[in-house]
């Protein structure tokens, strides 16, 4: 999500001269930047240039040694001891041309920042110097660190919620142990994940499931290692790198012929606080694990927990479903400040609270699956599950198997019985893109479906009652389709309840600069690199182009040049148009000019017409023309001007 400069501009401080200047020239990366140690190399580089000093240095104490995170200047880095007396007194302290002070703030990291002056002048304007500095760089380690947290819990947020969302009643309870572990191992970036259940009878704890062994199950002493620590304690533990390894218990990594560095451990408790077990990561891919990892494998454990209780538990569990769906549903978002969209979203917020289906219309790329999940995440089933179909991508048995399920032995390859889309929607919200593309028997279905709220799985006769909202979305034109008879009219006026058309990008320019922005910054972070800024003349030619694929092709532009641009700037012609050619252009040049211009005409007006939804009044405006010029030019061409003889 996009993040406003004034989130993080930096608090009125008595700052020194020099860091006022340099504050608002590091404004842009204070409010974009991801990485820390990355700012800190930027912003150190353009203080040297603000100061009467040859060196400018950050060290970090890490495990009783110091390590150079930023290093700039000419001379030799600043003795140790010096370092270790500013980070013990948390003051400034001096030593010939050396100064050094310590960042404060609420990090787990010991930075210190040392500054080496032209020459060993002691007075009260450099005490000042260095104290600005540090809170200078301690305001901004905090709110990048904050930034990078929200960004982390809402990806976690909507991991986890997807996991709930498959909770019920039939679900296996290994199966979703299994689930919950997979996850884990993506979200928090671990080699390995086990679910320890405390076996109180035997004084073991049993690890099921423990992904990375090949018996699929773990089992020693209750009081052994660290997951012992945290069934004794009832409290997180933590291993990082380095001393701290001694407290691990290696039986069982010799056992596996692993070797175990890392570790985040977790208590899972019932409802009642009684001790279930414990959720534990093994070995971060990069580095230690974190607050904020130890902080989302506590919620995520919360879900593991409830899954381990009994069906009491359920409303419990439903309760954290609900706080992570409003979570979701703050950063499902529509970019844009243009007026169509503006009453696009006002019009999905007057649906979203009601039950009533909805279609969703468009060109490719303009959004329309968002749009689903908004309604859907606005709406008082944002609880339950979000599950979208793509009806074009399915032949006609496997589209009907899809959504309505189908019964073990129902044909060919049905090994096992199958709920469909329907079912697993219940209560929620089923999302069928490209309605279309449906063929007409599958049509038919449908509509006794949405009529009956009843299904009926292939190869059964047994009715199964089904509480699902469906929101249906194409880039057709289904009223023309009903009138070729290639889509039933009774469905279509039973999906066509409430419409949203979805504006192309074409019409509201002004929100092309925010979506460039916000994509550009979005993935400039997932490709771990400072955010671009577009020159005045590669803005100009954003806004101009025509944006044939619509919001999906400046996401795709900007995700382009955030992993291939090899510039911090982005100008005009850095920009990597996808040239969109008219269909067999060298038709053209084999007419002679009457027909080639009669046929772009022709071309050009169906062109109008489609985009105007069959609307001949509206075509008309859009040509610059009147509406009977419009009919009298359709004449000239030979075009059919039915629709005149029926209005």
């Amino acid at each position: 999500m996009p993040i406003s400069t004034s989130q993080f501009d930096p608090p009125t401080l008595a700052l020194h001269p020099a860091l006022e200047r340099l504050a608002v020239r590091m404004l842009p990366s204070w409010a974009t930047a991801t990485d820390w140690n990355d700012f800190a190399g930027l912003a150190i580089t353009a203080l040297l240039a603000e100061l009467p000093a040859s060196h400018i240095g950050m060290a970090r104490a890490a495990s009783g040694q110091w390590k150079w995170i930023v290093n700039v200047g000419s001379a030799a880095r600043c003795d140790q001891p010096l370092l270790a007396d500013a980070l013990d007194s948390q003051t400034v302290r001096h030593f010939g041309a050396w100064w050094a002070t310590t960042l404060a703030g609420q990090s787990r990291e010991s930075d210190v920042v040392a500054v080496q002056f032209v020459d060993d002048t002691v007075n009260p304007d450099r005490r000042h110097l260095l104290e600005s500095i540090a809170a200078y760089l301690s305001l901004a380690r905090q709110a990048i660190q904050d930034r990078v947290t929200r960004e982390e819990r809402c990806q976690r947020a909507e991991a986890i919620l997807q996991i709930v969302a498959s909770w019920n009643q039939n679900l296996d309870m290994e199966l979703l142990l299994r689930e919950m572990a997979e996850t884990a191992i993506d979200l928090f970036a671990s080699e390995r994940a086990t679910i320890f259940l405390w076996d109180r009878r035997t004084r073991t704890v049993v690890g099921r499931p423990a992904l990375g062994v090949e018996s699929q199950e773990l089992r020693f002493p209750e009081d052994k290692g660290i997951v012992g620590q945290v069934l004794q304690s009832g409290t997180s533990r933590r291993v990082d790198r380095g001393p701290d390894e001694t407290e691990i218990y290696r039986e069982v990594d010799k056992q596996l012929n692993f070797q175990t560095q890392t570790l985040l451990c977790v208590p899972l408790r019932d409802h009642k606080g009684k001790m279930l077990g414990a959720f534990e990561l093994i070995n971060k891919r990069h580095g230690n694990f974190t607050d904020a990892d130890q902080q989302g494998l506590e919620e995520l454990a919360v879900h593991a927990a409830g899954a381990l209780a009994n069906t009491q538990q359920y409303s419990k569990l439903l309760e954290s479903r609900r706080q992570i769906a409003d979570e979701a549903a703050q950063h499902v978002q529509m970019i844009g400040q243009s007026v169509p969209i503006q009453e696009l979203r006002e019009r999905i917020e007057r649906v979203a609270a009601t039950d009533l289906a909805v279609l969703i219309l468009g060109e490719n790329g303009t959004g329309k699956e968002v749009a689903g999940r908004r309604v859907h995440l606005l709406s008082p089933r944002r609880h339950e599950p979000f599950i979208a179909v793509n009806c074009a991508a399915l032949t006609e048995t496997l589209l009907e198997s899809e959504l309505f399920g189908h019964e073990q032995g129902a044909f060919t390859d049905a090994r096992e019985m199958r709920r469909g889309k329907f079912e697993l929607a219940s209560g929620g919200t089923l999302f069928l893109d490209e309605i279309g593309d449906m063929p007409l028997s599958g049509q038919a279905k449908l509509l006794r479906v949405l009529e009956e709220k009843i299904v009926v799985r292939i190869g059964g006769a047994t009715p199964i009652p089904v509480d699902t909202r469906v929101l249906a979305a194409t880039n057709q034109d289904l009223a023309a389709m009903v009138r070729d008879r290639r889509f039933r009219e009774d469905l279509f006026f039973r999906l066509n309840v409430v419409t949203l058309d979805m504006p192309p990008l074409r019409d509201r320019p002004e929100d092309v600069l925010p979506l460039a922005e916000f994509f550009l910054h979005q993935y400039c972070a997932k490709a771990h690199r400072a955010a671009f800024t577009l020159t005045a003349a590669a803005k100009k030619k954003l806004q101009q182009h025509a944006w044939p694929g619509n919001v999906r092709e400046i996401r795709n532009m900007m995700e382009r040049l955030a992993y291939l641009a090899t510039t911090d700037e982005i100008d005009a012609g850095d920009l990597p148009f996808v040239q969109h050619e008219p269909d067999n252009p060298l038709e053209l040049l084999n007419e002679p000019l009457a027909e080639a211009t009669q046929r772009f005409q022709m071309q050009y007006i169906q062109a109008h017409v489609a985009r105007a939804r069959g609307n001949m009044s509206e075509a008309a405006r859009q040509l610059g023309l009147h509406r009977s010029n419009l009919y009298r030019k359709m004449r000239q061409l030979g075009m059919p001007t039915s629709d005149e003889r029926e209005e």
